[in-house]
């Protein structure tokens, strides 16, 4: 890391799907869409539909391009983070500055909620690739599972999936994360698999909670359930598993600081073997510094099914 640390970038992450992502957060944290009920962030605290500049493109460019002089070359640059980054009215100019920069991938995590809009759709056709989601099959589970703002519909939320997905030029990846008991059972899997069917998306990606969700109620299903429910879909389908990927020989570089940890923590619960590898550090030495920064209340743990995840400490806790 140089000497500077950086506000808006963060990572290289251990990406399941990506590799090594190198994330860009365009949002104030938490200002999103929706307030799903898994999310691994917590609560939305600023939930709205109103496209603004947020963070100015210059700025997020300015970051990048300080980053991308180090020598830890990430597999994608990945918009995501705090929030729905199409919130951003910017996102279009700084994709077209990170192609103007680097030959890596830039990849677009996003809700999707907002891809009716021509002018989302607009700003990301120069992406590599965009991954949105897809978390329930009708509008009675849309609301349960992700609480979304009221200006938006289900019906005008799957109509832009379709319509984006149409227009796209890279590949499209749809995340569908399923939850045990709601729309983890096969009636609700096959209502979400009847509109993805008809998508012609390049692959879908079947997930469940398997970080700490806003909410207790939003159980995981087992690696079992999720192949049994991937029958039901067509084409290629990918079940996301727990295994990050394999630390690198940039491990040997050991160059990130306790900044880089909580700037990854602060977007996403990590493992210590999750840290370690999207940091490129070794995990002797991430268990070192995340139980100082625990005894010091910086960060906390928190148990998930059979891991132990670390987060960081949000106001008032």
């Amino acid at each position: 890391m140089s000497q500077e640390a950086y506000k808006h970038l963060y990572g290289p992450v251990p990406s399941r799907r990506l590799g090594r992502s190198l994330g860009v957060d365009l949002v104030p944290f938490k200002t999103c869409t929706y307030d799903c009920v898994y999310c691994q962030l917590g609560r939305t605290t600023n939930k709205t539909v109103e496209r603004k500049e947020n963070v100015a493109a210059g700025v997020i460019l300015a970051e990048l391009e300080r980053k991308l002089a180090e020598r830890d070359r990430p597999d994608y640059i990945t918009l995501a983070g705090s929030g729905e980054p199409t919130l951003n009215s910017g996102i279009g100019k700084i994709i077209r500055g990170i192609k103007g920069m680097t030959d890596i991938p830039v990849a677009v995590l996003t809700n999707g909620s907002l891809l009716w809009m021509e002018e989302v759709q607009e700003d990301l056709m120069a992406a590599d690739l965009v991954i949105p989601s897809l978390d329930a099959g009708d509008d009675y589970l849309f609301q349960y599972v992700n609480r979304p703002h009221a200006g938006l519909s289900f019906e005008q939320m799957a109509d832009g999936l379709a319509a984006f997905t149409r227009r796209f030029p890279g590949e499209v990846w749809l995340e569908v994360l399923l939850l045990a008991g709601v729309t983890g059972i096969s009636t609700e899997t096959a209502k979400i698999a009847a509109i993805t069917n008809g998508l012609g998306v390049a692959r879908i990606q079947l997930n469940t909670a398997t970080r700490p969700p806003a909410e207790d109620f939003a159980l995981a299903l087992s690696a079992e359930q999720l192949h049994e429910m991937s029958g039901l879909f067509h084409g290629k389908v990918d079940v996301i598993g727990e295994n990050v990927p394999a630390i690198t020989e940039a491990a040997a570089l050991g160059q990130a600081s306790d900044a880089d940890i909580l700037a990854l923590l602060n977007r996403r619960p990590c493992t210590v073997e999750g840290i370690a590898s999207g940091l490129a550090l070794h995990p002797n030495d991430v268990l070192k510094r995340v139980l100082l920064l625990r005894q010091q209340r910086v960060v906390k743990a928190v148990r998930k099914d059979n891991a132990l995840f670390y987060e960081v400490y949000r106001n008032g806790e």
